[in-house]
C-alpha cells in the first residue's frame, strides 16, 4: 500500500479529488478554525463542483466552498467551519447537500451552501469503529481501531453518497467507510462489512436502487445488491487503482483511473469490457450529463461522448491546467474545476 504523506498532496491533487492519497496530522486548528475569504479563492485549488438546483458550488483546500448562481461567471465564498481541503461534494437537492475532506470531515448544509456545520471528523469516526470494534470483540479490528484513534483525525474522507436526505455513506483512505441514516447526525462503522481486509483506500462511490458500488486501490471494487446489508468484491480486468465510477442506470456502470483504464459492465458489476480511450491518462471524473457522458483526465482534457461512451472526443476548448472534476450548469454550459480554480468551458456537446 502506499504510504500517505503530505508531500504528494499537491502531485495527487493533479489527478482528481478521488485520487488524493494525500493526508496531513490535523492540528486543532484545522478543525476549529473557519475558512479564510480571499478574492483568490476561485483561482485556487478546487477539487470537486456540483449542482444544487441551478447554483454550482465547489469545494476545495484550505475548507474553500464556492459558489455561483450564474452558471460559473462569478463565484462567491460559503460560511465553512473547518480550514481543511475539502475533497467532494453532493446535494441530493436545491438546499440539502453534504462535503467529505482531510481529518474525516463531514459537512452538512441545509440553505444551498451558504452555510455549513460540522458532522463528523476524524476523531469522533475513530471513536465510533473503537465502539464498534469493542462490542464485536473481534482482536485484530480491535487493534486496528485502537491504532486508527490513536492516529488522531489524519485521515481523509474522498467520496460521498447520498441517496436522499437521510441516508447516506461516505468512505476515504485506510478503507474508512460510515454510513448514516439521519441526515448526517449520526453514524454508524461500516468497515466491517467491506470486504477490504487490506484496508485499501476507498475512492468512488455508485449506486442506483439498491446496488451500491465502490472503487478503489490496486483494482478494489466491491458490490452490494442490498442496499449495503452484504458486499462482496468482484474481480476486474485491471490491478490499477480506480479514481472515478459512474452508475447511470441499474445494471450499468463504468469504472476509469490510472493510465486511461476505463471498463464498462452491463451487468452490475458481474463482468466488464474494455472502453477505448484515446488517451492514456488517469481518469479523474466519469459523469453523465442526460444522455452525455464527459470523461476528465489528469491533463485536464475533457472527454466526451454519447450516454454509452462511444467514440470518446476530447473537447477543442480545454482548460489551461489539470482538472478534478466538471458539471453542466443550467445553462448548458460545462464548467470545470481544478489546480488552476474554475474554468468554463466552451460548449458540451461532442
Amino acid at each position: 500500500m502506499i504510504k500517505i504523506t503530505k508531500s504528494t498532496c499537491l502531485t495527487l491533487a493533479l489527478l482528481s479529488a478521488l485520487s488524493w492519497q494525500a493526508s496531513f496530522a490535523a492540528t486543532p486548528d484545522v478543525l476549529e478554525q473557519e475558512a479564510v475569504h480571499s478574492s483568490v479563492a476561485p483561482h485556487a485549488v478546487l477539487l470537486d463542483i456540483a449542482r444544487a438546483g441551478d447554483r454550482l458550488v465547489a469545494v476545495g483546500e484550505r475548507g474553500i466552498i464556492l459558489l455561483s448562481d450564474d452558471n460559473g461567471n462569478s463565484w462567491h465564498q460559503s460560511q465553512v467551519p473547518v480550514s481543511v481541503t475539502l475533497t467532494s461534494v453532493q446535494f441530493v437537492n436545491a438546499v440539502q447537500g453534504w462535503v467529505v475532506g482531510h481529518s474525516g470531515v463531514v459537512l452538512h448544509s441545509s440553505d444551498a451552501g451558504e452555510h455549513w456545520q460540522l458532522q463528523l471528523d476524524g476523531n469522533k469516526a475513530a471513536a465510533l469503529e473503537l465502539a464498534a470494534a469493542e462490542q464485536l470483540g473481534d482482536p485484530e479490528r480491535l487493534r486496528s481501531s485502537q491504532q486508527l484513534a490513536a492516529d488522531g483525525a489524519d485521515k481523509p474522507l474522498l467520496a460521498l453518497h447520498f441517496s436522499n436526505e437521510r441516508e447516506g455513506l461516505v468512505v476515504g483512505a485506510y478503507g474508512l467507510a460510515f454510513h448514516t441514516l439521519d441526515g448526517g447526525h449520526s453514524w454508524q462503522s461500516w468497515i466491517e462489512r467491506l470486504p477490504n481486509t487490506r484496508g485499501l483506500h476507498l475512492y468512488a462511490i455508485g449506486q442506483v436502487g439498491t446496488a451500491i458500488y465502490l472503487a478503489g486501490e490496486q483494482g478494489l471494487f466491491i458490490r452490494s445488491l442490498d442496499g449495503g446489508e452484504h458486499f462482496e468484491k468482484l474481480a476486474t480486468p485491471y490491478e490499477g487503482s480506480f479514481f472515478s465510477l459512474d452508475a447511470s442506470s441499474e445494471h450499468r456502470l463504468i469504472i476509469g483511473g490510472l493510465r486511461g483504464r476505463l471498463f464498462v459492465s452491463e451487468d452490475s458489476g458481474s463482468s466488464f469490457t474494455v472502453l477505448e480511450n484515446p488517451q492514456p491518462v488517469s481518469v479523474s471524473t466519469i459523469r453523465h450529463f442526460g444522455q452525455r457522458l464527459a470523461i476528465v483526465n489528469q491533463a485536464g482534457t475533457v472527454l466526451l461522448a454519447d450516454g454509452v461512451g462511444q467514440q470518446l472526443q476530447a473537447l477543442p476548448a480545454m482548460p489551461r491546467a489539470p482538472s478534478t472534476s466538471i458539471i453542466e450548469a443550467a445553462d448548458g454550459t460545462l464548467v470545470a474545476v481544478g489546480f488552476a480554480g474554475v474554468q468554463r468551458l466552451s460548449r458540451s456537446n461532442p
